[in-house]
Order: C-alpha cells, then sequence, then structure tokens
C-alpha cells in the first residue's frame, strides 16, 4: 500500500463539525502505528464569513474569497486534494476549485453518487440539512442528473432553529428532536433515503428515526479522503 498521501481540510464550519471529521478517520483507518493514519493539514478558520448570513439573510459577506484563499494555502503546504465539511460552503465550491490546481472532494457529488447506487433512477431522497443548502439547490442539481427527486421538511425555520443551537450546545435537546420530527417527516413522505447534509446535523446524527435509511455525508467525506490519501493516482 503507497504512504498515505496529505489532504487538506478546508474547516472550522463549525469548529466541532471539523473535529468530527477528524475523529471519524481516525476511527475509520485500521491503523497498527501512527504512520498509518491519514495526514491532514487542517485550516481550522472559524472566521469564514457566515454562509446563512450570506445565503439566506442576504446581509453577509461573499465567503468565496476567504474559502479560496484557504485553499491556495492547503495547497501551497503540500495538501494533494481538499475536503471541506460543511455542506452548505459547497455553494462555493466554483470559488475553491479555481483558485487551485488540486481537486476537492466534494460531498454534494459523492452524496448524489451513493444516492444513485443505492436507490436508483426514480428514487426519492430526504434532505436533513440548512435552509440555506435548499435554497441553493445544491442537492436538486446533483441528484436530478441522475434521476432521483428529493424531498425536504415542509418548514424551514425549526431546522435553522436547531442548527443554531447546535453552535451554542451541541447536544443541544431541542435540537434533536427537531431532527427526529423532521426525520420523521420525510418517512412519511417517502424518502427511500435520508441525508444528514449538515455538518452540526452531524453532531446528532443518531437522532434520526430508528427506522430511517440515513447516511451522514460526512462519512461519504471520510470514505473518499481515505481513498483519495492512499491511492497512486489522483484525479486531476
Amino acid at each position: 500500500m503507497p504512504r498515505p498521501r496529505t489532504i487538506g481540510i478546508l474547516g472550522g464550519m463549525g469548529p466541532e463539525a471539523t473535529i468530527l471529521l477528524q475523529r471519524k478517520l481516525v476511527e475509520a483507518v485500521p491503523a497498527r502505528d501512527d504512520g498509518d493514519h491519514i495526514p491532514l493539514f487542517i485550516d481550522m478558520n472559524s472566521q469564514v464569513p457566515s454562509r446563512i448570513a450570506h445565503l439566506i439573510d442576504g446581509t453577509g459577506i461573499d465567503p468565496g474569497p476567504t474559502l479560496a484563499a484557504m485553499a491556495r494555502r492547503l495547497q501551497a503546504a503540500g495538501a494533494v486534494a481538499l475536503a471541506m465539511p460543511c455542506n452548505t460552503a459547497h455553494h462555493y465550491a466554483g470559488a475553491i476549485t479555481q483558485a487551485v490546481d488540486i481537486p476537492l472532494l466534494n460531498m454534494v457529488d459523492l452524496a448524489a453518487d451513493h444516492a444513485a447506487e443505492t436507490l436508483g433512477a426514480g428514487g426519492c431522497v430526504g434532505m436533513l440539512a440548512s435552509p440555506a443548502v435548499r435554497r441553493t439547490a445544491l442537492f436538486e442539481k446533483a441528484l436530478s442528473k441522475r434521476g432521483l427527486s428529493v424531498v425536504w421538511p415542509a418548514q424551514d425555520a425549526p431546522m435553522l432553529a436547531a442548527i443554531r443551537a447546535i453552535k451554542v450546545d451541541s447536544q443541544s435537546a431541542q435540537a434533536r428532536e427537531t431532527l427526529l420530527a423532521a426525520s420523521h417527516e420525510l418517512l412519511a413522505a417517502g424518502a427511500g433515503l435520508q441525508f444528514v447534509a449538515c455538518s452540526e446535523f452531524s453532531i446528532i446524527a443518531d437522532s434520526v428515526a430508528p427506522d430511517a435509511n440515513a447516511v451522514d455525508t460526512i462519512d461519504l467525506l471520510v470514505r473518499a479522503i481515505i481513498d483519495t490519501s492512499q491511492s497512486d493516482h489522483i484525479r486531476p
């Protein structure tokens, strides 16, 4: 097996979600020594302008230039590929990929590919994500290309309130109740697969409905990071 190569992480959105990704990476590698683990450069930039303020409130600064600068720093440090454990920030993926010559492991595309493999054309995917993701139609665009439909919880406000609550208290009981109710709602709406597609919700992903076929997009990113780091070839 080739020596694992370094992946650059655009982090801090939010900080605890970035730590969650790192912990999942450590747990996913069957290591016998430190050198078996995936080497990472992590830009834990909690000062990235708010995606919610920019996309929902319409008053915030465009995060794209900040993310592009982070990507350039990570490439200059020696990262062979980039990953970003924030679904909403993938709205700015173009700004990142245009700034560097290394690939971004796009979590939206990874999820859409997984849904297509799991459900096949005509399947319905339920989204447990930020209303900002809904507004940008990030997943709709990727999933519709693969013949899949999307269903969302009827109300955006409780989901946004839950995200904000998790940023204050990662184990918020209110947020857990909201996520559970939304997951049940998606089940009733016919979703054959549910994506936990907000890294704040990833922290409480065990709160989805027990009978839901739910997948955390961060888990898909973890697998892609490991495969890319351990691969002989990095796609352009």
